[in-house]
């Protein structure tokens, strides 16, 4: 009898070990992979308030297994450097919503890449007389989807080139 028992024993350890060998030990999440923004922005001579869209990339991965629905995407720019005179001081920030962005979902098991248009704007006080100035940001990107909020920054900054 303790020749059985100890069968089943060795048994359901087996087993147990088997399993947890074919899960790999690791958690089928959504996450958010590399994220990139445009470099460069040249803001017209004279420009007051110029609306313009600053376009984001972000690979992103769905091992879940079901679809993660993307229900917003914001931006956060941190002023970083500035060359000349600028509005602004290093350290301040803007948050923005994204205007546009897909897909607005990402199958279980797939891959790809999130498309962002987000709304800034510049002003160019500069005339003839005037040297130019740029401003360089840091993006942070919030993506708020159906399996929770994830944050990534962009690889690259954004500089807006006065003039």
């Amino acid at each position: 009898m303790k020749e059985v028992s100890r069968a089943a024993r060795f048994g359901i350890l087996l087993l147990v070990a088997a399993v947890a060998a074919c899960s790999g030990g690791a958690p089928a999440t959504f996450t958010l992979n590399s994220a990139s923004v445009d470099s460069l922005h040249a803001c017209p001579v004279s420009a007051k308030d110029a609306s313009y869209a600053l376009h984001a990339t972000i690979d992103v991965r769905n091992g879940t297994s079901s679809i993660v629905t993307i229900k917003s995407v914001t931006a956060q720019m941190t002023l970083t450097a500035i060359k000349g005179s600028w509005l602004q001081k290093v350290g301040d920030t803007y948050e923005a919503f994204a205007w546009n962005f897909s897909p607005d979902a990402v199958a279980a098991g797939r891959s790809s890449s999130l498309k962002i248009e987000i709304p800034s704007a510049c002003t160019s006080g500069r005339t003839p007389s005037v040297e130019s100035s740029s401003g360089e940001y840091a993006v942070e990107l919030t993506v708020v989807t159906s399996s929770g909020t994830y944050k990534i920054a962009s690889k690259n900054r954004h500089r807006i080139l006065a003039g």
